[in-house]
């Protein structure tokens, strides 16, 4: 019997750095188990440059990546996910549409690395250090025994993962 494939939404508000970082280290480290999507709430149109710089400077996927609006999976042909991730507090604030299927839930908040000043190498940094925490969240998420979880216990454990090294601040009001 094959594993589950999960579906798995990253949001933030402007779909263009840290929702686009997570989509593409879990297409990297979700191998046959996770399908990762982002979307945001109130979509830049583009990915941020330096995450863009960042991904294809380590390899990860990039071919799919785009800025979008979560709308377009609101529709009837959308995929139905099992965990949406918030990773931004204000997206994390937000109303959110209601999903179809009852996705877990859980807000994953990381310091946004497009706020970072300076440089080259700074943002650079910033964008890295996002990238680290968010892979470590991953870990976590890929190493949960996902099918010996009930619904509460699940979800205790993703907001756990959300409360990690590095949560923002709204993070640990969640």
């Amino acid at each position: 019997m094959s594993a589950p494939l999960y579906n798995v939404l990253f949001l933030c508000t402007g779909n263009s750095a840290r929702s686009i970082l997570a989509e593409s280290a879990l297409t990297r480290m979700g191998g046959d188990r996770f399908r990762a999507y982002s979307a945001g709430s109130r979509p830049r149109g583009e990915v941020n440059p330096d995450a863009m710089a960042l991904l294809r400077k380590l390899g990860y996927p990039t071919e799919a990546l785009r800025s979008k609006s979560w709308d377009e999976f609101g529709g009837a042909d959308a995929p139905q996910f099992d965990f949406i991730f918030t990773v931004c507090d204000s997206a994390a604030g937000e109303s959110c549409p209601i999903w179809p299927g009852h996705p877990m839930t859980a807000h994953w908040g990381i310091e946004d690395p497009s706020d970072t000043v300076g440089d080259d190498a700074t943002r650079e940094a910033a964008f890295r250090h996002a990238l680290r925490l968010i892979e470590n969240r991953l870990s976590l998420l890929i190493a949960l025994p996902i099918e010996g979880l009930d619904r509460i216990a699940l979800r205790d454990k993703l907001r756990e993962i959300g409360r990690s090294e590095g949560a923002s601040s709204g993070a640990l009001n969640h």
